[in-house]
């Protein structure tokens, strides 16, 4: 498997847990409780990085603590907050396929922060995903209603995400176990103070169950898989791939009964799913120069990138500083480390 085939594997893994999460937080979420909501999510997500692979990785620097501790209050208490509100006065439908308005957050973020290479494809894809996200709001009715501010909420979850997935795109290279781990103990911590703060009450024993598990699955495994898939792909690539979520969530939710307004729904998820698959076939290939570099993080030594010797031997991922000689070739890439070289054509 190519490393942009496997980092798009990862991306779609991780979409795929997470887009299941949106319509089961519309049946079990607590509106009124969204801090207590978030609480039990990242308390599962905890859970789900001891599922995560072990070995072969780069320890979290202690310099990047406060990176962490800036994502987890946007993307581990902020945000899961803000959605779980809003799918509770929107209908689950429409408010999962509104999810994909992180994809086009990301990939602006990733493009002004990170300067990631986007082409024509790319902007495409975020118009017709911004088109598909004014079709939903045109579901929700007249401005002012409660089903708009619901849509509103999860637009805000998506954008507290993107920041996320933006700032996060350093950690992609040090172990996904230990950086799920912290950000989901540090978002449980704020989200539970908070929830005790202002006084809301915690899910009874059912919907605590349901939502620990979602958050095992949807925030914990899933984080994992799209920091991993973020390591080789870039925060832009994956973002987009990870706009794949709504259509898993807006599925279920369809099967679960919501068939409210379902032409708009079926008119914004076609725009999405256009929009995906701009995004999936596009194909970045180019002449480039790899400057000498020394660093240290997870690699292999069949991936065209690490030709250095080990006395004895190591084969399989592991982690140690390491030298790059100055190299030029052409092969598709994304923007992984030995990838985020300037792009004169933008």
């Amino acid at each position: 498997m190519t490393p942009i085939a496997r980092g798009s594997a990862y991306a779609l893994g991780a979409a795929c847990l997470f887009g299941l999460t949106a319509p089961l937080l519309k049946r079990y979420g607590e509106g009124d409780a969204a801090f207590a909501t978030a609480a039990v999510l990242y308390a599962g997500a905890a859970l789900g990085a001891g599922a995560l692979k072990r070995g072969g990785e780069r320890p979290i620097a202690a310099r990047e603590l406060g990176r962490i501790a800036l994502v987890s209050v946007f993307g581990a208490a902020l945000a899961p907050t803000a959605l779980a509100w809003g799918l509770t006065h929107a209908g689950a439908a429409a408010g999962a396929l509104l999810l994909n308005l992180e994809a086009l957050f990301t990939v602006l973020l990733a493009r002004v922060v990170h300067r990631e290479p986007t082409g024509p494809r790319v902007a495409l894809a975020v118009g017709l995903m911004l088109a598909g996200g004014a079709l939903l709001a045109l579901r929700a009715g007249p401005l002012g209603t409660v089903e708009a501010l619901g849509l509103a909420a999860v637009a805000l979850a998506t954008l507290g995400w993107a920041l996320d997935n933006t700032l996060s795109r350093p950690l992609a290279d040090f172990d996904p176990r230990a950086v799920v781990f912290v950000k989901a103990v540090l978002g449980a911590a704020l989200s539970a103070c908070l929830a005790l703060l202002f006084g809301e009450p915690w899910p009874a024993r059912g919907p605590f169950v349901a939502l620990l598990l979602c958050g095992v699955g949807g925030y914990g495994v899933s984080l994992g898989l799209y920091l991993r898939a973020q390591r080789i792909l870039g925060a832009a690539r994956t973002g987009s791939l990870f706009a794949v979520a709504p259509f898993v969530g807006a599925a279920l939710a369809f099967a679960l009964g919501d068939r409210a307004h379902a032409g708009l729904v079926a008119a914004a998820a076609a725009l999405f799913a256009l929009a995906v698959y701009l995004h999936v076939t596009e194909r970045h290939e180019h002449a480039h120069r790899h400057e000498p570099l020394e660093h240290e993080h997870a690699h292999r030594h069949d991936d065209g990138h690490h030709d250095h010797l080990h006395d004895p031997p190591v084969t399989g991922s592991h982690s140690h500083p390491h030298r790059h000689a100055e190299l030029e070739h052409e092969h598709p890439h994304g923007s992984d480390l030995h990838h985020r070289h300037r792009h004169e054509d933008g």
